[in-house]
């Protein structure tokens, strides 16, 4: 049992208490966190090459712009796998703060602190940037590191930060092109598994940030759903292909916004509280007046929240770095290759304060099309995609439900004649999101359910003969449940509170794809999943006992290896931790 002293702050919506709960916590030791995650494939072999290139104490920093270095690539050094080492460290009183890296405004990691102890806590991010080569190989540009913290008399953890790349000579030559784009490359999260949904494309020749100017970050700070974020952008004349990367976070009011009530329930019980606008959000994403894709993002819980004691050391699934979502733009090129810059924008539907949104703009050249050639292009099909939604909900006083229920689907085909020939892209997307709530015992108890199911396909034919070049599915989901129990303040135990948490989150996604003729086609899956459980009585704002427990399953399967590993920390202690890494007999060199 767990018997210390914290501060808990809590935000009521009514006589519940909401997921949003945060610890400040004082430890025992000095503690590392970790993010339960595949290691990259080349992580065993030595650096070509090493760049350490910025360290910084992040104090006091609220309100002020990112910090920002010199960036050049290592001279004399042969490689062609980038990672990016993000090393942190506190000791103190703090909160969980987001952060960001950036390299010439693009977004390379979106990523949370831990929550620190007095003793001190330290952990470190390793994430594959190899499909950034294109800005990698750039001399004389800026890589910016924001995180706003909060220091004073109460909060007092400093924030120190390294970041370091490592350049990695990767002998692949032997190995599959299908292979080697999957097991090596494209596998830089870990969540998604995978990068670009078209796997068989090597990095992009060029990124254009689609983000903001840097005063308060590089991302775009999203306050209501009325309001457009975005930036005008004209594209190379010789683009065979665009990927749109988004990277989301979300904060304040809404960084629970899979549990909030509508705001007819906060209304009627007359509640102070300003988490409302009810659970259903959606990045939607513009090029001017034309809806091209759309996000909902997977539910990433910050170190501090629902149950603090969960998180200790392992953190929640995202936590430590934050997926991204690609959305293939190729069949717009018809009208991003009219000569003209065009408005791309973002807007999130019934936000609250605030989201923080920027993007990636991936593009391939034809580099074969040079001074007055142009690659053409033209869309075949942009219809308005399908979209239903529906809410209802039956409350009496703060008892009750509330269910949201959306689909989206869409198709869009567009041809780009290139060297390459005339080729056309379609992308097919499905998406389901269902959420309900559920309160009970006069709000003290809550029940949260949502599931988000998506399904894209991605083919390429030949425009005169449908012959089919490739073809990319992916099949994703990630269900999420979580139950809070309040007791009522208990006059013989001097007004103390016991609270009861239970959670489950989970991602998972299965890919396949191929090429020409092929009847055949390759594969991977990935599940990774949380189940945890615990308690808290807490007095005043102030928990003075409790227990956790957080289990965890993540299971990989590629064409040519798996890795698995299963973990259980319970009481901020590690009690179990089991790891394979296998390759499959089936796999030769060609």
């Amino acid at each position: 049992m767990i018997n210390l002293f914290f501060i808990f702050i809590i935000v009521p919506l009514s006589s519940s208490v909401e997921h949003d709960s945060h610890l400040l916590r004082r430890g025992l030791v000095q503690q590392k966190y970790l993010e339960i995650t595949r290691p990259l494939p080349f992580a065993n072999l030595t650096p070509s090459c090493t760049l350490p290139i910025l360290t910084h104490d992040f104090g006091n920093t609220m309100g002020l712009p990112p910090i920002s270095v010199d960036y050049t690539p290592p001279e004399k050094c042969s490689w062609n796998h980038v990672a990016l080492q993000f090393n942190a460290s506190c000791k103190g009183v703090q909160y969980d703060r987001i952060a960001a890296v950036w390299l010439d405004g693009a977004d390379l990691l979106r990523t949370s602190t831990a929550e620190p102890t007095v003793d001190g806590v330290f952990w470190t991010v390793t994430k594959d940037v190899t499909r950034y080569t294109s800005l990698l190989v750039k001399e004389n540009i800026s890589l910016s590191v924001m995180l706003e913290n909060l220091v004073d008399d109460v909060y007092t953890g400093v924030y120190r930060v390294n970041v370091t790349f490592l350049y990695y000579d990767v002998d692949d030559t032997g190995v599959p092109l299908k292979l080697r784009l999957v097991d090596d490359v494209f596998v830089d999260s870990p969540i998604r598994g995978g990068g670009s949904l078209s796997l068989y494309d090597k990095q992009a020749d060029l990124i254009m940030p689609i983000s903001g100017y840097g005063g308060e970050g590089f991302w775009f700070r999203i306050q209501s759903d009325s309001e457009l974020h975005g930036k005008s952008v004209a594209i190379p004349k010789n683009t065979y292909k665009a990927v749109m990367e988004i990277c989301v976070s979300f904060h304040g009011y809404d960084e629970f916004w899979y549990s909030n009530p509508p705001d007819s329930y906060v209304r009627t019980n007359n509640l102070t509280s300003q988490r409302g606008h009810g659970a259903y959000r959606e990045v939607l994403l513009n090029i001017d007046e034309n809806l091209v894709g759309s996000v909902v993002p997977f539910p990433v819980i910050y170190p501090g929240g629902i149950n603090p004691l969960y998180w200790d050391p392992v953190v929640s699934i995202g936590a430590f770095d934050h997926p991204s979502y690609d959305i293939d733009l190729t069949p717009f090129l018809g009208i991003l290759l009219d000569g003209k810059s065009h408005f791309l924008w973002f807007k999130v539907v019934d936000s609250l304060p605030f989201w923080l949104v920027d993007a990636n703009l991936h593009l391939w050249v034809d580099k074969q099309c040079t001074g007055d050639c142009a690659v053409q292009a033209a869309i075949i099909d942009s219809g308005t995609p399908d979209f239903e939604m529906e809410r209802s909900s039956d409350f009496q006083g703060l008892d009750g439900s509330y269910e949201v229920e959306m689909k989206r689907k869409s198709e869009y085909r567009g041809w780009v004649k290139s060297s390459a020939g005339n080729l056309t892209t379609t992308v097919s997307r499905e998406l389901k999101f269902k959420n309900k709530i559920k309160f009970h015992e006069k709000g003290n108890e809550k029940k949260v359910k949502q599931k988000v199911k998506e399904e894209i396909e991605i083919s390429v034919v030949e425009s005169e003969t449908g012959i089919k070049i490739s073809h990319t599915s992916l099949k994703r989901k990630y269900p999420l449940t979580i139950t809070t129990k309040t007791s009522k303040p208990s006059k013989e135990d001097n007004g103390t509170k016991l609270m009861l948490s239970e959670l489950e989150n989970e991602w998972s996604e299965k890919k396949k794809w191929g090429e020409g003729y092929s009847s055949s086609s390759s594969s991977s899956s990935l599940k990774n999943g949380q189940k945890c459980k615990g308690w808290m009585n807490v007095q005043d704002n102030v928990v003075v006992q409790g227990e956790a427990t957080t289990e965890q399953r993540y299971s990989y399967n590629g064409e040519a290896s798996g890795y698995s590993r299963e973990i259980t920390a319970a009481n901020g202690r590690l009690v179990n931790d089991t790891a394979n890494y296998y390759k499959f007999a089936s796999f030769t060199t060609m």
